[in-house]
């Protein structure tokens, strides 16, 4: 099979300003269904817990394995990230009473 050439060009800069992708089209479809459906008042809450049930549908959800080393990821590099911080206010604390 042969790859379509992908459009390099920022979306401003294109000639044709419609979305190419086909979730920013079902996006722009959900938008207008949703505004065709609300109250006098602007906001109907079934289409915004059907909508809503829509999206989690497609989320794609971690594994637990997923889930485990990912926030152990994220906890060592806040905790590294703290250490630094801590040690370069040190420092920087040491070299002001040195000038001061």
């Amino acid at each position: 099979m042969a790859k379509a050439k992908k459009d390099t060009k920022p979306a401003a800069s294109r000639k044709d300003s419609q979305p190419t992708d086909g979730v920013l089209q079902d996006a722009a479809r959900n938008q207008s269904k949703s505004a065709a459906n609300a109250d006098a008042d602007g906001f109907n809450a079934s289409a915004f817990a059907q909508g809503t049930r829509e999206e989690l549908a497609k989320v794609i959800w971690p594994t637990r394995q997923q889930l485990i080393s990912e926030s152990a990821a994220v906890i060592l590099m806040v905790g590294l990230s703290a250490t630094v911080i801590y040690f370069v206010d040190k420092l920087f604390g040491w070299a002001s009473r040195q000038v001061f």
